[in-house]
């Protein structure tokens, strides 16, 4: 085995743990499915009585005119395809990090001769294939056959909208990972992640498409790393952004993801410098 296989072998492993870790709880993931029709059947309704009330024309075809942009058949697409793609970058490492410090488990990550973060990070890849596999497949599947969802503007823009999301994975897994190193000095962060939820949820453009908020908050989102999670990919998916346009969001995005990195990397340092270790 070379040298390099085998500094990345470890780290196989540990996607491999995050993998069986998830299986687990496998019923949950099934159930996960009809939670994900259910947010998805509930927006379609939503949306639609919005463009039937603002005199859009709706009809069997669709609505004559848009709202910010978007026809009905974008904005259903824009919901269907946010909640697949949600269902495969969300992780929580975050959670399982603060478990671990509370029951002074995080102990035994210091004797590991790998990095903590990128251990924790192929873990949360290993969830996300978990996911893959039980949860946004299916989930698309159903989705798919039961909503009106547009394909995807172009071959390009599919390529790049893949790209998108493995970045939002990264984006995902990077923030959590932040979270969760605040743990160590906080010990308790059961709010701090009930308040990262809320906030990504909102800015990620998950639930509504960034360009239906207010033009300052618009300009203030547009400097900050999370509607690059989920209104970035949606926007290439749709054609709203093509070409360099595209391209350029996309390597904003990525910057984001080795800032991130970098900036997780010198918070654990800096957590770690003075810890105390409980439990057993």
């Amino acid at each position: 085995m070379s040298s390099r296989a085998q500094v990345l072998a470890p780290y196989a492993e540990f996607s491999r743990i995050g993998f069986v870790n998830i299986l687990a709880f496998r019923l949950r993931y099934y159930a996960g499915i009809f939670t994900y029709l259910i947010n998805v059947t509930v927006y379609y309704f939503i949306w639609t009585a919005i463009y039937r009330a603002a005199g859009n024309g709706v009809t069997s075809g669709g609505a004559a005119a848009n709202i910010g942009g978007y026809d009905l058949g974008q904005i259903l697409t824009y919901v269907a395809v946010g909640w697949i793609i949600r269902s495969l970058y969300w992780n929580t490492i975050d959670q399982e990090m603060a478990y671990e410090v509370i029951e002074g488990k995080i102990a035994m990550d210091f004797i590991k001769p790998v990095s903590i973060q990128w251990m924790w990070i192929c873990r949360a890849l290993g969830e996300t294939a978990f996911r893959l596999i039980m949860l946004t497949a299916l989930t698309s599947v159903a989705v798919v056959l039961l909503f009106p969802v547009h394909l995807p503007a172009s071959w390009a823009n599919f390529g790049m909208f893949v790209v998108s999301v493995i970045g939002s994975i990264l984006l995902m897994a990077a923030i959590n990972f932040m979270i969760g190193t605040c743990a160590i000095p906080l010990t308790s962060i059961l709010a701090l992640i009930r308040a990262k939820y809320w906030l990504i949820e909102l800015l990620s453009g998950l639930l509504i498409p960034m360009t239906y908020f207010p033009a300052a908050l618009q300009r203030v989102a547009a400097w900050l790393p999370f509607e690059h999670i989920a209104f970035t990919p949606l926007q290439i998916y749709l054609g709203k952004l093509n070409g360099a346009a595209a391209l350029k969001a996309l390597a904003v995005q990525w910057i984001w993801i080795v800032a991130l990195l970098w900036l997780g990397n010198l918070w654990w340092r800096s957590a770690t410098r003075k810890i105390t270790i409980h439990g057993g």
